[in-house]
């Protein structure tokens, strides 16, 4: 069983800048690959970033592409979503995900999940 937590959530004005963490327990966190989820209201869950196992390989949704880096620390059990030129359509709940691969933002069977955390873009 693995538990998320995520932290660095909250309000910033539009161009403004957020780092997102997301601290793993139990598990063995080397192990799995992350990926960042975000979720507006009254829309569909969508994926936003995901990094693989080793750190080696990335993957972003094209609205967030070369703003948005996803990182992973494996000495700290933790993976960050750094957000910059933040925009109005970027308000949403952020979920981080940890599972055995989320290639093309899919997400798999057994997935952990987070609580998430509340990001508003004000324009």
């Amino acid at each position: 069983q693995v538990q998320l937590v995520e932290t660095g959530g909250g309000m910033v004005q539009a161009g403004g800048s957020l780092r997102l963490s997301c601290t793993a327990d139990g598990g063995t966190f080397s192990s799995y690959a992350y990926a960042w989820f975000r979720q507006a209201p009254g829309q569909e869950r969508e994926f936003v970033a995901a990094i693989s196992w080793s750190g080696a390989t990335t993957d972003y949704a094209d609205s967030v592409r070369g703003r948005f880096t996803i990182s992973r620390d494996n000495a700290h059990n933790t993976v960050y979503l750094q957000m910059s030129s933040l925009k109005f359509e970027d308000t949403a709940v952020y979920s981080c995900a940890a599972g055995p691969t989320f290639r093309g933002g899919v997400i798999p069977r057994g997935t952990y999940w987070g609580q998430g955390t509340q990001v508003t873009v004000s324009s």
